[in-house]
């Protein structure tokens, strides 16, 4: 899960498996795979940061990238 704030200046946890594509048009809108859209504060650079560092910090807990 990655943390978000939206427009509204709420925070929102998005699964970033879920992630379909970022569009900047100029704001940041996340098109998850199930068609639903959230725009958010964060810039699509600021997203795509967030959703590699989740992605690193779950392959150092899988065994087998460990055992690699």
């Amino acid at each position: 899960m990655i943390r978000v704030t939206r427009f509204n200046k709420t925070i929102l946890y998005i699964n970033a498996d879920m992630i379909e594509f970022l569009e900047s048009t100029p704001d940041t809108i996340i098109t998850l795979n199930t068609g639903r859209k959230v725009l958010v504060r964060e810039t699509v650079d600021e997203v795509i940061d967030k959703v590699v560092t989740y992605k690193r910090r779950f392959l150092q807990l899988t065994p087998e990238v460990r055992s690699r």
